[in-house]
């Protein structure tokens, strides 16, 4: 009988999916609930236990983990009768790990507090492939005991982990993460067009250049998108722009300037006005390519 605690997963999406099966990898118990069938039905063949509502997924869980869009779906899940508080047992630890603003998590963590449940924030950064490869870098909020109790969790999921400070911190920084990735996928998208332009070679010069100083993560990730031009989403534009839109409010609200990254949020909504917010972030380069004068 396995000792470890028992996981409630809400969320299968493209980042929770694999997650998931990683815990059931190492061995926890995993009952997932989520919207779509067919993701509940691939949880079960990777071993894990489908629940039919939210409420039976965390009745008995001793560790509650979400992964859902944005912070809207974290309150829906999160309050109300059939949400997680009135579900959950006393002293379980929920956990979630959906991109939401700060006071989102600050109010989460303070509701849930009133009925005995312990809460981190727990962002990540590194997409689907880190995702699936259980290489994530995970930011994390809130009190160092529970930090120190989800640890072997996180270590499941993910290669960098960081207790950032208390509660909202961990969201903080995941929005800065957002921030860091938007402005570089854009100074790659411009050096990918103005490259071509000039008639130079595009993967000798991604190569070469990624050995560098403007070598990157985000280069290494998505040079492949950029010379195939092959956008299929790890991380979909809708996210980023509501990421976009995290980080500039974060940012007015303690009054840092982000001159540079209100410019790229605008490029960044721009692409979603224009049809492209189910594709890929490395699709920033069909922007540049329209602005260019290129058919895409």
């Amino acid at each position: 009988m396995s000792t470890l605690p028992k996981i409630a997963w809400i969320g299968l999406g493209i980042m929770g999916s694999p997650m998931s099966e990683n815990l059931l990898k190492a061995g926890y118990r995993v009952t997932g609930h989520t919207l779509e069938q067919e993701k509940l039905d691939r949880l079960a063949r990777a071993g894990g236990t489908a629940a039919a509502s939210l409420a039976d997924a965390v009745r008995d869980a001793d560790v509650v983990i979400t992964m859902v869009p944005a912070s809207p779906q974290v309150e829906a899940i999160a309050y109300g009768p059939d949400g997680i508080l009135e579900n959950a047992r006393e002293g379980a630890l929920l956990i979630d790990m959906s991109s939401i603003t700060p006071q989102t998590s600050v109010d989460l963590a303070k509701a849930a507090a009133a009925k005995g449940i312990r809460v981190l924030d727990a962002p990540v950064s590194g997409g689907e492939a880190g995702a699936v490869e259980a290489v994530l870098s995970i930011m994390v909020g809130g009190e160092q005991a529970d930090f120190d109790a989800a640890l072997p969790i996180f270590q499941a999921l993910g290669r960098t982990i960081v207790l950032c400070g208390p509660h909202g911190s961990g969201q903080t920084v995941k929005a800065a993460n957002q921030l860091i990735v938007a402005v570089n996928i854009q100074a790659c998208a411009e050096a990918v067009v103005f490259l071509e332009k000039s008639g130079v070679d595009l993967r000798a010069a991604l190569d070469v250049l990624n050995g560098g100083l403007a070598g990157s993560t985000v280069l290494t990730r998505k040079k492949d998108n950029f010379l195939t031009r092959d956008f299929a989403p790890g991380f979909r534009i809708d996210l980023h722009h509501k990421d976009m839109g995290i980080v500039t409010d974060a940012a007015r609200n303690v009054g840092a300037a982000l001159p540079v990254g209100a410019v790229v949020a605008q490029l960044v909504a721009s692409l979603r006005a224009q049809g492209d917010g189910g594709l890929d972030h490395s699709a920033l380069l069909r922007a540049v390519e329209r602005l260019s004068g290129q058919e895409v």
